[in-house]
């Protein structure tokens, strides 16, 4: 199926979900507006935000503004950590939900583990359930859970995850992480997709972006390292959520559709792995050191 000439996954309750999604991770609030009608114009119908981005109020200013139904638009957000708890986790809702100016959320996401305070994790993630049952939120997930992570959510909880975003990105892939993503049914969906966090190799600062084996598959399709990237994770099935608040970039990694890549190819990115994590180490986060209250408004 395709919405807008742009692929579907199906989720693990039966939700659609638009593969590629546009993140406004770390895009200022006064730039968000502009940025996202941007990419709703040129195709896009799945936009990524978050409570502690600081820009929901923004992305559902542009949703009014682009002239895209809202029935037409996949619109996933994050609950974060401070607002960890089964009561907290549900007004967390009505704050997102009144920032977007909406009533129903497409995707509902816990941020991260917390494992330091896994208990308030459990209650978040029991209130995301009520929510779904409630018809507030079509699907629910998880963001940066490792498979220990997953073990926990699951035995304490009824739903399983329809989503985990993670860090994935050719110099990253988190091999364990797809495979129990997979072995549960629960569909991995990439932050970070083509390795825009910093990465260093030797003291020396390197990116996924001037790699030569992907600037070659690239030369070869006639598409750009980001769009290759893009490429990759789509046809490993996984969701892809590209930032950019630059109009060619947008539409560039919007135009993933019209190649294909080889096995050959898919394996040559796959043996780029480094292991090395760019983002938090997911049990470094604790309330103590990424804690932030998250405005009412």
């Amino acid at each position: 199926m395709t919405t807008n000439q742009v692929p579907t996954l199906t989720l693990n309750h039966g939700v659609e979900m638009p593969a590629v999604g546009y993140g406004v991770f770390q895009t200022p609030p006064d730039q968000t507006v502009e940025a996202t009608a941007e990419a709703l114009r040129v195709g896009y119908r799945h936009i990524d935000t978050a409570a502690a981005y600081g820009n929901e109020r923004e992305v559902g200013e542009a949703i009014r503004r682009s002239g895209v139904d809202r029935s037409d638009v996949f619109l996933e957000t994050k609950v974060w950590i401070s607002d960890y708890g089964y009561d907290a986790t549900l007004h967390a809702f009505d704050k997102s939900a009144g920032k977007l100016g909406v009533d129903t959320i497409d995707l509902l996401i816990l941020h991260q583990a917390l494992p330091s305070r896994f208990d308030l994790t459990i209650d978040a993630y029991k209130a995301l359930e009520t929510l779904l049952a409630d018809g507030k939120v079509r699907a629910i997930g998880v963001s940066n859970f490792m498979p220990d992570h997953l073990d926990r959510l699951l035995a304490k909880t009824s739903v399983v995850p329809a989503v985990n975003q993670v860090e994935v990105h050719p110099y990253f892939r988190q091999p364990d992480v797809l495979a129990a993503n997979a072995k549960h049914g629960i569909r991995t969906q990439a932050w970070s997709p083509i390795g825009g966090i910093t990465f260093y190799r030797d003291g020396e600062h390197t990116s996924t972006l001037q790699d030569p084996t992907i600037l070659g598959i690239g030369e070869a399709h006639g598409k750009s390292a980001a769009q290759v990237m893009l490429r990759w994770h789509l046809q490993q099935g996984r969701s892809a959520i590209p930032k950019s608040v630059t109009p060619h970039r947008i539409a560039e990694n919007f135009a993933v559709l019209d190649f294909e890549l080889t096995a050959d190819e898919l394996a040559a990115i796959d043996a780029l792995d480094t292991g090395l994590r760019g983002g938090p180490e997911p049990d470094a986060v604790t309330l103590e050191t990424f804690g932030r209250d998250i405005p009412e408004a």
